[in-house]
């Protein structure tokens, strides 16, 4: 039997490279006969460098940029044939900064326009921009700055959106010039606009420490942002991607695509799952959300177009049999339900190839 094994990461725990052995090692305890493909998968958030290289190989090129408060943290530009894959969770995802020492509205996103920029120095002719995970909520400011843009007074782009507040002007030519040679590409499975209700800030503000009274005053912030510069691009979809780094890339030229969409097609998922027998997907969290974009529904298409069943092995599962359906999965497993929460946390990837053990005694044949 072939197996293929796709799974995103585990949040806090594996990240989908190790969720991928962990599975396969469990897998292989039950059924060593059979064929696994390993795929680990991401969505453009954490991980999604790391999982394009496992697959593609390609140049790692490390480079050293600001963190989200300033602090000098290690990333890496991808290069593979001509295109520069970058992770914006490596210069200001929100795991940089332990929770009780985050400032949302002093957090920017330099770091993030200076991997842009080692990018386009690398020589690429396309720029994947990885988006999710951020620890940020300054429309993409901070990046522009590093890549050129100017404003009044000097400094208001590059101190989160505290300092926008202040914000009188904004020139990004720029920063348009210095990724004119490239084809910019935003990978996100947001589609969240910049501002209003369904903003950066208020959908995802809350999850990155902003009190709930600071909303709409950060809102405004960014508000003044797309004043400066254009406030049509604020309403694209995605352009509230990443705290605003959507916005800024769009600003710059750049479009968006779902980030499932690229990590599929640089695996090339579609034909290796018409190979296999078996998909199997996964992520810490199996919910009704997992429709917006996340991997596991993508994964779960692309074994629907391959005719293929698909299962899910999770941390946790959330949803009943119709809504697992609905997905597009047959069937999923949790790990909490076989071990127990406490044991998932102490050793996740042993709890994981449990799990696999325990589901390739009613899949494999």
């Amino acid at each position: 039997m072939r197996v293929l094994i796709a799974p995103d990461k585990f949040a806090g725990t594996l990240s989908a490279v190790e969720a991928a052995d962990a599975i396969a090692a469990g897998w292989r305890e039950q059924a060593p006969d059979d064929e696994l493909d390993l795929a680990p998968m991401a969505d453009g958030g954490p991980g999604f460098v790391e999982v394009l290289h496992t697959s593609l190989g390609g140049d790692l090129h490390p480079v050293t940029v600001t963190g989200p408060y300033g602090q000098p943290v290690p990333a890496a530009v991808l290069v593979v044939d001509g295109t520069a894959y970058v992770e914006s969770a490596q210069a200001c995802g929100l795991h940089l900064v332990p929770p009780e020492e985050r400032d949302v509205e002093r957090a920017t996103t330099r770091g993030a326009g200076e991997l842009i920029g080692a990018a386009v120095d690398a020589a690429a002719r396309t720029v994947v921009v990885g988006l999710g995970g951020s620890g940020t909520n300054d429309g993409g400011a901070g990046l522009l700055a590093a890549l050129g843009a100017t404003a009044t007074p000097e400094g208001a782009l590059d101190r989160g959106p505290s300092s926008l507040a202040t914000l009188e002007t904004a020139d990004v030519s720029a920063a348009r010039n210095r990724v004119a040679t490239v084809d910019l590409i935003a990978a996100s499975d947001v589609d969240n606009p910049l501002l209003g209700l369904v903003g950066a800030t208020s959908v995802y503000g809350p999850q990155k420490g902003l009190a709930k009274d600071r909303l709409p005053a950060v809102d405004a912030t960014l508000e003044r942002l797309a004043a400066a510069t254009d406030k049509k691009t604020a309403l694209l979809p995605g352009a509230g991607a990443a705290g605003g780094l959507g916005f800024a890339l769009l600003l710059l030229g750049g479009r968006r695509t779902p980030g499932i969409d690229v990590v599929v097609k640089a695996v090339d998922l579609e034909s290796r799952a018409r190979r296999a027998d078996l998909v199997i997907t996964g992520e810490g969290a199996f919910d009704f959300s997992s429709r917006s974009g996340k991997v596991p529904f993508g994964v779960a298409e692309v074994a629907s177009r391959a005719l293929q069943p698909c299962v899910a092995l999770a941390g946790q599962v959330l949803v009943g049999s119709r809504e697992m359906r609905a997905l597009g999965v047959e069937s999923a497993y949790s790990m909490v339900d076989l071990v127990g929460k406490e044991a998932s946390f102490a050793d996740p990837a042993g709890s994981l190839a449990a799990l696999a053990r325990r589901t390739a005694r009613s899949w494999s044949r």
